[in-house]
């Protein structure tokens, strides 16, 4: 399966993909990791906590084209944990 996605009415939602290359790629997953993106109101602070635990940092917090805040971590199993304001759209 390379993308599958299960997303409900008010926004947000569950993305699911396949293992890929690093060629480029900021989420190069490797068999045995998964990606997420989880939805949360203070990506700074969120971002703090977790380097004082000791996360990797993937991405610094920045804002993107989209009108989210985003950040990446990395935990010690190398899966990548992506926290962003961006709920996704609302769907009919």
């Amino acid at each position: 399966m390379h993308h599958a996605e299960l997303a409900w009415p008010l926004g947000g939602g569950l993305m699911l993909g396949s293992a890929r290359p690093a060629d480029g790629d900021r989420w190069p997953l490797r068999p045995g990791t998964f990606g997420a993106y989880v939805v949360c109101d203070d990506v700074d602070a969120l971002f703090a906590r977790a380097v004082a635990a000791g996360a990797t940092v993937g991405s610094e917090p920045a804002g993107t084209d989209y009108g989210s805040r985003e950040c990446l971590l990395l935990d010690p199993e190398g899966n990548h944990w992506s926290f962003g304001t961006y709920r996704g759209e609302p769907r009919p």
